[in-house]
């Protein structure tokens, strides 16, 4: 049998509009369009929360056949005010994609996310459901306790241990029974010399290990001060918080609201970020998605299989 030949990224493009909306009082979202003004419109979700759009995210849809549309969430990006934390949650975000949606006077669309940006597709599409036409979602993060206890107090850190002993080793013995209360201590210190250092060892953390083989380039990128601090900032409020959801596994007990909708899952085999319990869990709640686990990659969505995968998915979509 041959392998199905590796689908690389669609040519760069740029935006045909950008723009600032306000939200509310406080937030304004960057949100740019790209590709067929008259397409298929398809939504990018970005992960963190705080982690923000970058151009190769418009690559992974045809740009002829898709309206492509991105936004740096609450926040993030180039949104405003940057590491905001007030009015900054779940529900807010799910209202502004609506707000977003109904500006550009689209009736229903496809909805992209990964990592973070699968927890928001899914709490979305089960609070719109009549507004979404197809969801690709990528390393699945449903943001339960077991999740979080995993990649940030015990379990990645038996993966990864040279690199868990500097996000480790920043917290003082007394406070590492609860990491993410420790690094929210800091993260939302009056000092912005603690808060910034603090950010910089949380980023590196995750950025190190986001891939099947380390990535220094992608580490360094996690180093810049302003990114850091909106990366885990944002990140360690809404982990502190349960991301704002009513119980421990909000997202499944209320899939029955989404089973209609067709639905792609694409897991890296070695996802220690979000590891693949989690897309089995939602796709076991969930049967009638398709999950595509890759067996020679790890969270990443830039890793060869994971980026050949979810073109795929996007190709595929275009009969939906």
């Amino acid at each position: 049998m041959t392998a199905a030949p590796i689908k690389d990224f669609f040519p760069e493009i740029e935006p045909f509009k950008t723009e600032l909306l306000k939200v509310s009082d406080l937030h304004t979202l960057y949100v740019e369009q790209c590709g067929n003004p008259e397409g298929k419109p398809i939504i990018f979700l970005h992960g963190g929360p705080g982690g923000g759009t970058y151009p190769d995210l418009r690559r992974y849809f045809d740009p002829q056949h898709y309206h492509i549309i991105l936004f740096d969430q609450r926040g993030s990006g180039q949104s405003t005010p940057a590491a905001e934390l007030k009015d900054n949650t779940t529900w807010d975000l799910v209202e502004d994609i609506e707000k977003i949606r109904a500006h550009l006077n689209i009736e229903k669309w496809h909805v992209f996310g990964g990592s973070w940006g699968s927890t928001l597709t899914l709490a979305y599409a089960e609070t719109y459901p009549t507004r979404v036409t197809g969801l690709i979602l990528r390393g699945i993060f449903l943001c339960r306790p077991s999740e979080l206890k995993w990649f940030y107090q015990e379990g990645a850190s038996h993966i990864f241990p040279d690199i868990w002993e500097g996000y480790q080793n920043h917290i003082p013995i007394d406070e590492r029974h609860d990491f993410i209360k420790a690094y929210y201590k800091r993260l939302t210190h009056e000092d912005m010399t603690i808060r910034l250092s603090a950010a910089k060892v949380w980023s590196k953390w995750e950025a190190a290990t986001s891939r099947l083989i380390i990535d220094a380039s992608a580490i360094d990128d996690f180093d810049d001060p302003t990114f850091a601090l909106q990366f885990a900032r944002i990140e360690c409020h809404y982990f502190i918080n349960n991301a704002f959801f009513k119980t421990d596994n909000w997202l499944i007990e209320n899939i029955h609201r989404i089973k209609h909708i067709p639905c792609t899952i694409v897991q890296g085999r070695y996802d220690v970020v979000c590891p693949a319990r989690s897309a089995w869990d939602l796709h076991c709640a969930w049967p009638e998605t398709t999950l595509k686990i890759i067996p020679d990659a790890g969270h990443s969505a830039g890793e060869v299989g994971i980026r050949s995968a979810l073109i795929e998915a996007t190709e595929s979509f275009k009969k939906i």
